[in-house]
């Protein structure tokens, strides 16, 4: 039973062998020589201005436009699936995705009414 998941195990010890190498060889091989200009924060070549005395608010639109993504991706994942499936589901699958289908707008209107979708 446990043998179905070896090929699994294998990959993965594979694939962070890969990732730990990968950053091990860039530490030692890449170049250690640091300077002001690589230190400093590039923006489109304008300097950053100073960052304000104690704690600074962060606009809340960032927040608004991952959880809009967040959203319409994990409505792509499950309604892709069900399309393929949908002529077998019959009428509780059609009731099923209609009820998600409301859950995800009302998460779109409120992105909607709190300005996530303009674009200053």
């Amino acid at each position: 039973m446990l043998s179905n998941y070896v090929p699994i195990l294998v990959l993965a010890v594979i694939a962070a062998a890969f990732a730990i190498g990968s950053v091990v060889a860039g530490v030692l091989v890449g170049p250690s020589r640091y300077n002001r200009a690589k230190v400093d924060p590039y923006e489109c070549g304008i300097e950053a201005p100073a960052e304000p005395a104690g704690p600074h608010r962060f606009p809340v639109k960032f927040y608004l436009i991952a959880m809009l993504f967040i959203v319409f991706d994990i409505e792509t994942i499950f309604m892709v699936p069900w399309a393929v499936t949908f002529g077998s589901l019959g009428v509780f699958g059609l009731i099923e995705m209609v009820l998600f289908v409301a859950t995800v707008f009302v998460a779109y209107a409120y992105v909607w009414r709190r300005g996530g979708l303009e674009w200053d």
